[in-house]
């Protein structure tokens, strides 16, 4: 019996040690559990009734460093991989650590450099495009949103009089010619009650391509903070989509996963404009409400429009946990092919043309989000 209490205050002691030891680098784990039940239906009658990840955030863990190098300047680091909390399973089966893997450098004065896979501007900047923080229920999100690249080398200035820049460079994994590089970046002004900004992204096809033009998305922005909530102005122009015979939105041609400009395919011929107005409201300190309505206009001339809108609410049980609730609407015209989609893309979802082409697609929410 006097082993027992032995070994639990050898445990403890080690343990306090380990913390002790990690203090300096000033390492953290954290993670994010996002899970939402959602039903969505079609104006042809199909329904879906599913256990989704990812409506607000998508599930993941992760560990990040900094350690302080004096002088104002510090080392930093971040590893984060995704998974799917209803079934167990790697968000991606090929790589552990999937969303970013980088180290850098960062000083109070001159701004931060990182080197390695990570979220670029577009996709960390979410918050300023609607309510939803651009996930599930928003019509840019349905489009589809570039995320994080390979290979990234990224400067993030400090704020200036209300100022900040970021730019990133992503280079090809292998040999595809000296032109296959994705490049990022972003121009943002804030006040304490406006906000305007501007993201962009050209990934330039290799070098001889069949269809030598650029992957383009292009992302203007403005929020007027007006106390108790933000109005929310958007609007898009991309060319980073590719249709199957599903749907619209099953892919794009700058795929997130280490992918290039490949220069073969005549979808970079097809624009398409995006529109958005949200704005939402905070009813108390713990519940926030949103509306958002947007729309998908097909500049190519194919028809492959949509509008949609969505109401939702959000309500901080703690600072760690939020439960949401959604309802949302997708209206496709006649070759329109765009599907609802989340913070991650659905697992479970139409996949006849027959209940997407044409039809309203109307869906209900319920989900908890924990941080820890």
């Amino acid at each position: 019996m006097t082993r027992i209490p032995r070994t639990l205050a050898t445990a403890g002691a080690l343990a306090t040690t380990l913390t002790v030891q990690a203090q300096p680098s000033g390492i953290t784990l954290y993670g994010i559990i996002d899970q939402y039940a959602n039903y969505l239906r079609s104006s042809s009658g199909t329904t879906i009734k599913s256990l989704e990840d990812g409506a607000f955030l998508r599930s993941r863990f992760g560990v990040r460093g900094v350690e302080d190098l004096g002088g104002g300047l510090s080392a930093r680091f971040q590893l984060e991989g995704g998974f799917s909390t209803d079934t167990g399973t790697q968000a991606d089966g090929t790589r552990f650590w999937d969303r970013q893997t980088w180290v850098g450098l960062a000083s109070k004065e001159l701004g931060e450099m990182r080197i390695g896979r990570q979220n670029g501007p577009i996709f960390s900047r979410g918050g300023y495009v609607d309510y939803t923080t651009r996930t599930l229920g928003s019509v840019i999100n349905n489009f589809g949103v570039p995320s994080r690249y390979d290979n990234d080398v990224a400067y993030i200035s400090p704020r200036v009089s209300g100022l900040q820049v970021e730019a990133h460079v992503a280079l090809p994994e292998a040999a595809s010619g000296n032109r296959a590089i994705v490049y990022q970046w972003a121009l943002d002004w804030a006040s304490d009650s406006v906000r305007l900004g501007y993201m962009g992204l050209r990934g330039r096809a290799p070098a001889g391509a069949t269809v030598d033009k650029d992957v383009v998305y292009d992302n203007l922005y403005a929020n007027w903070m007006y106390g108790a909530g933000t109005v929310y102005l958007a609007y898009v122009r991309s060319n980073n989509n590719t249709a199957t015979s599903v749907s619209n939105n099953a892919g794009t041609l700058l795929g997130n996963v280490g992918g290039v400009n490949a220069g073969n395919s005549v979808d970079l011929n097809n624009f398409y404009d995006i529109v958005q107005v949200s704005a939402d409201y905070r009813v108390t300190p713990q519940l926030r409400v949103g509306a958002l309505w947007g729309r998908i206009n097909d500049r190519s001339g194919r028809g492959r429009n949509a509008s949609g809108g969505s109401v939702g609410a959000y309500y901080d049980l703690s600072k760690r946990t939020t439960l949401l609730a959604l309802l949302d609407t997708l209206r496709n015209d006649a070759n329109g092919g765009w599907r609802p989609v989340g913070s991650a893309g659905l697992k479970t979802s139409f996949t006849s043309p027959a209940d997407i082409n044409g039809q309203t697609i109307n869906g209900l929410q319920l989900g908890i989000v924990h941080r820890f």
